[in-house]
């Protein structure tokens, strides 16, 4: 189990004036042994951020640690990812088991006997039979072939896997059954994971911490009870009434201080020009665009602190958007650090 750190990360594609920063000063914790579950809408910086850890993508900025020291550069990778789509990130042409193998560290296992005996642990270890290390990709199913994205995953020891949206591609009746393996992988190997996903339903059952990000940047960050029970920004607050109200209701049904047109027709800002300030304030339900004194929020950015947890956002401090009594509604992390909370676990029921 190890500690992962992003330290002011930056990641920047194109120069000039058409450059856009994808994650911009992302200070993101994922504490030994925990799951941490990151969310945001589509382009966020979630997948960024994902690929930088794990050296796909170059950093602009900052740094990421491990266990408070560089990635190293050469030799065991500590870090896997799972990608979204596991048919893509599979060989076509190679079987399942040597993919697997593929993955195994030189010198982890003693000779092509060693190796399959691995192959066949880490199938069993995701629930499926050793024989299914003869087949292609082709012939197993969306569930099937995530389950052995996660083997390969496993099959290079790492101290922290990374898994990006790897349920969305999946049929409704699969993700449970994924979600559920994910669980008991965590609680049997104590690994540590940052869990990348867009659906609150997924963060809620897996993650002991919960990040939400939003044009590239945190805005909350705090253990998952806490974060749920009493989010502190309107962006998550947003997410979570959209989430208890599927098919189209606003989160002016959720609540009842917001109002709906201001909200309604603001337009998302643009990535490649992100908004001075609190990048939230331009579709912000208690923000200047509803309430008018609010100019602090268009001329600074938040401190990203809050009340019970960390939270950009001015007004961070009640589900009604009123400031703090102190004012800057600062505190420090719990423990000393962030990510050192209580974990607010997720439930222990199982997913159908």
């Amino acid at each position: 189990m190890s500690e992962l750190t992003f330290e002011d990360v930056t990641v920047r594609f194109g120069s000039g004036r058409r450059a856009m920063t994808a994650v911009d000063r992302v200070h993101l914790t994922v504490p030994s042994g925990a799951v941490v579950g990151l969310v945001g809408e589509s382009g966020s910086g979630k997948s960024t951020l994902a690929r930088a850890a794990v050296g796909l993508t170059p950093v602009a900025g900052g740094r990421i640690l491990l266990d408070g020291r560089p990635l190293p550069r050469r030799g065991r990778r500590p870090l896997q990812l799972v990608f979204q789509d596991p048919y893509s990130s599979l060989d076509p042409r190679m079987t399942i088991g040597s993919s697997i193998a593929e993955a195994i560290p030189r010198g982890a296992v003693a000779g092509a006997a060693g190796r399959r005996d691995e192959v066949a642990r880490l199938l069993e270890l995701v629930d499926l039979s050793a024989d299914r290390a003869a087949c292609h990709p082709a012939e197993l199913s969306g569930g099937q072939r995530q389950r052995v994205a996660l083997a390969r995953a496993l099959a290079g020891r790492p101290d922290v896997v990374i898994a990006d949206e790897i349920t969305s591609a999946l049929d409704v009746s699969i993700q449970g059954t994924v979600l559920n393996l994910v669980r008991d992988l965590h609680r049997s190997l104590g690994l540590s994971m940052l869990f990348i996903t867009h659906d609150l339903a997924v963060v809620r059952y897996v993650s002991d911490y919960i990040a939400v990000m939003y044009l590239g940047r945190i805005v909350e960050y705090g253990p998952a009870a806490s974060v749920l029970a009493d989010p502190q920004h309107p962006y998550t607050r947003e997410l979570l009434a959209a989430a208890r109200r599927p098919g189209g209701a606003t989160a002016a049904a959720a609540f009842p201080d917001v109002p709906p047109p201001q909200v309604a027709d603001a337009e998302p800002a643009d990535p490649h020009h992100p908004p001075a300030g609190c990048r939230f304030h331009p579709r912000c339900p208690v923000g200047p665009l509803v309430h008018a004194d609010r100019a602090v929020c268009r001329d600074a950015a938040p401190t990203g602190e809050g009340r019970r947890h960390r939270a950009a956002c001015h007004f961070a401090s009640s589900a009604t958007g009123q400031p703090d009594a102190s004012g800057s509604g600062r505190t420090s992390h719990p423990a000393g650090r962030p990510g050192a909370a209580t974990p607010g676990g997720p439930p222990t029921d199982r997913l159908s």
